[in-house]
């Protein structure tokens, strides 16, 4: 079962602290503890991959609720986005399940983990977006009606359903890609998609940033610095930013998901703050 230390542990505090953010949100409907499991799992139910539809993405209003301008949970500030249109990222996803079944949703929706829905912290709730499973292909709609999720290294928190038609409930993590959906652009219609060829499997490489540097210098010696410490593998890729070199320190490649975790909970106790999960 995906490891959600940072959302199984302590996600109704976090949610009433982020409601409590907007003037307008209401309280949760009851406590955390009220009725509920004490740790997240799959339900005895399961569900058929093949028989699950997508969300079907409609133009709606912004959420009254859940949408701040800025919020902050542990520490960390969050700036929602004005509009999610052309957004698009890489990165680790997780799920939930029956530990937050029926609870108030950031939206101030109930979650339903048997629906195509999903967490995100930035994105404007509500959002549609399509995810893909970097290492199958496998591709559903889902709709963004809650925030999270607040682990690190996590860019989206995926619905049971939809982390079961995405191939990724066994192994509780995937290396996805997201993509906002424009609803007056809607997909093709979900049996039309399936007739499309289908992409084959890929093996994306999965990096840790550490740091980014205008000196070559500056990266060498912090790449030299971790692979001591470490001894892991680490490269220095160059890029061009507004006509300036900038050389970025990146540990990996890394094999599994887990392995980046333990690293990125390691660097927190050499002093390196906020690094960032890189797939190609």
């Amino acid at each position: 079962m995906v490891k959600r230390l940072a959302i199984a542990g302590i996600w109704g505090i976090l949610l009433t602290t982020l409601l409590a953010a907007c003037s307008t949100a209401p309280p949760p409907k009851a406590p955390p503890s009220a009725g509920k499991p004490a740790t997240d799992s799959a339900p005895a139910r399961r569900l058929n991959p093949d028989q699950i539809a997508d969300a079907i993405p409609r133009s709606e209003p912004r959420s009254r609720y859940g949408n701040p301008a800025s919020y902050s949970v542990l520490g960390q500030s969050y700036q929602v986005m004005e509009s999610g249109r052309g957004h698009a990222e890489r990165g680790i996803a997780s799920w939930y399940g029956t530990k937050f079944h029926g609870r108030r949703t950031s939206s101030g929706e109930p979650y339903d983990m048997y629906a195509m829905t999903a967490a995100h912290k930035t994105l404007p709730l509500p959002s549609y977006v399509r995810v893909t499973n970097l290492r199958n292909s496998h591709t559903t709609v889902v709709k963004v009606n809650d925030r999270g999720p607040f682990h690190e290294n996590r860019i989206i928190d995926l619905s049971y359903a939809a982390a079961t038609k995405l191939g990724i409930l066994g192994q509780g993590t995937g290396l996805v890609e997201i993509e906002v959906l424009d609803p007056a652009q809607p997909e093709p219609p979900p049996k039309a998609r399936a007739q499309q060829p289908a992409k084959g499997p890929t093996d994306p490489d999965l990096f840790i940033q550490v740091g980014a540097f205008s000196s070559l210098e500056n990266a060498e010696r912090l790449r030299k610095r971790l692979h001591q410490t470490l001894r892991q593998p680490l490269r220095i890729q160059q890029t061009r930013r507004n006509d300036r070199s900038l050389f970025r320190v990146q540990i990996g490649p890394l094999p599994r998901i887990e392995q980046a975790d333990a690293i990125t909970s390691r660097l927190v106790t050499l002093g390196i703050d906020n690094p960032r999960i890189i797939v190609e």
